[in-house]
């Protein structure tokens, strides 16, 4: 994966994991409104989708666009297919 891609996914990791941090904080705490901790899920799934789309990216750029001249187009398209299973 291209460093840019990886410093880009780090920065987006790093951004769910504050929110998580405050997540956990906010749930030791009664007064929290649940609501309040509902949105800094949906902000953690956000960063985490983010993230994912920039390592996707990097996956593409880096490896797909040229398995057809490496002659693995298939292992990478069975690789990439198992990785995106929904379960």
């Amino acid at each position: 994966m291209p460093q840019d891609s990886r410093k880009r996914a780090a920065r987006r990791l790093a951004i769910a994991r504050g929110h998580v941090e405050s997540i956990i904080r906010m749930l030791d705490n009664p007064e929290v409104y649940c609501v309040d901790v509902l949105r800094q899920i949906k902000a953690v799934q956000g960063a985490l989708a983010g993230a994912g789309e920039v390592v996707l990216r990097g996956h593409l750029e880096a490896h797909v666009a040229t398995a057809h001249e490496r002659g693995d187009a298939t292992e990478i398209i069975e690789e990439l297919m198992e990785a995106l299973k929904y379960t």
